[in-house]
């Protein structure tokens, strides 16, 4: 396990600059993940991380040592992409003793029994003699997973390894590598643009946007706390209405809605409120006080998401999907007074 240290990270390509001075550090034994839209840079820090992008300035150092200007195969890591990037003319066991042999730190049988180990550890040890082109999609990425493990390696770089997954899969495997991670405890560096992927495995989240980090911080403190307002839509796809705050009162824009948030500053921002957070019913009462309309709903199964507009806001709310029988038309809506949190504009 290895800490991980950049410092002022910039990368251009040509004339464009698409990580614009990167600060960050992991600690040993950290699952970060890497999150953002698409072309927000996450996968060119990753590559960068990994050396197979050289920086334009700044450092990278794992543990004490400055790696920045070192090829990938010195610096000692496990790398698994999106495309999972197996040789089609080798083996299961082959494939996953590659980098053991690259290495040539230890005998034959050693580096078969290190692949057939790790095999293990993804549950693909009974399909060692298999070739790629017979196993599934998620068969593959554990394949991967395994060959990027086993030469124990200081940091796992994971580049998007789920995307190609269909949704029951990538449950299953999100769990799986939640595992994999508490009993291998290697530093890792997980690459992805899916919110919940970030939320249900990392440790923290790195939240970047246009080349820039936007927030770092644990799942929930990101989720309940935002820094910006691109941190509180990006993550939750949370509802912001405008205001106007004065002291510790923020007033709605078009509304005369008064709520009492915490925070200093005062002038315009937005109010944050999480779709679960609002309550939705037919009639008002104290804790569904404000006037609203019904535009649409949308079942989901577990829940429903509700559309609702309230003095030019449009708001989704989402309720047990018992209340999925709401008509449109008018209803009241309400909020508990700590759920609203401020962003400053």
């Amino acid at each position: 396990m290895s800490t991980l240290t950049l410092d002022s990270l910039v990368k251009n390509f040509k004339s464009t600059q698409v990580l614009r001075g990167i600060d960050l550090s992991v600690a040993s034994g950290e699952f970060i993940s890497l999150l953002g839209p698409s072309g927000c840079g996450k996968t060119t820090l990753l590559r960068c991380i990994a050396g197979l992008e050289t920086v334009t300035s700044g450092s990278i150092l794992i543990g004490d040592e400055n790696v920045t200007n070192l090829p990938p195969e010195k610096r000692k890591l496990g790398m698994m992409f999106q495309s999972y990037a197996l040789f089609p003319h080798m083996s299961v066991l082959e494939n996953v003793r590659f980098g053991l042999r690259m290495e040539q730190e230890h005998s034959k049988k050693e580096q078969f029994d290190i692949a057939q180990n790790a095999l293990e550890r993804v549950q693909m040890g009974h399909l060692a003699k298999r070739m790629p082109t017979e196993l599934s999609g998620g068969q593959q990425q554990r394949v991967a997973l395994a060959r990027a493990i086993a030469t124990e390696p200081r940091l796992l770089l994971l580049d998007e390894p789920l995307s190609n997954l269909d949704a029951r899969l990538r449950e299953d495997m999100q769990i799986e590598l939640k595992e994999l991670h508490q009993s291998l405890g290697v530093t890792t560096i997980f690459v992805t643009h899916d919110q919940e992927e970030a939320l249900s495995l990392s440790d923290r989240i790195v939240l970047m946007n246009a080349g820039v980090i936007e927030q770092v911080a644990a799942p929930a403190e990101i989720y309940s706390a935002p820094a910006t307002a691109f941190a509180a839509d990006f993550i939750g796809a949370a509802n912001l209405l405008e205001g106007t705050k004065d002291g510790a009162t923020v007033r709605l824009a078009g509304t005369e809605i008064m709520l009492t948030v915490p925070g200093s500053g005062d002038g315009s921002g937005n109010i944050m409120l999480r779709q679960e957070d609002i309550r939705l019913a037919a009639t008002a009462s104290p804790e569904t006080p404000h006037a609203a309309t019904l535009l649409t709903s949308v079942y989901r199964g577990a829940d429903a998401v509700h559309v609702v507009e309230m003095g030019g806001h449009r708001l989704k709310v989402v309720t047990p999907r018992a209340q999925f029988a709401l008509n449109p038309g008018p209803v009241c809506i309400g909020w508990a007074a700590d759920t609203p949190v401020w962003i400053a504009g």
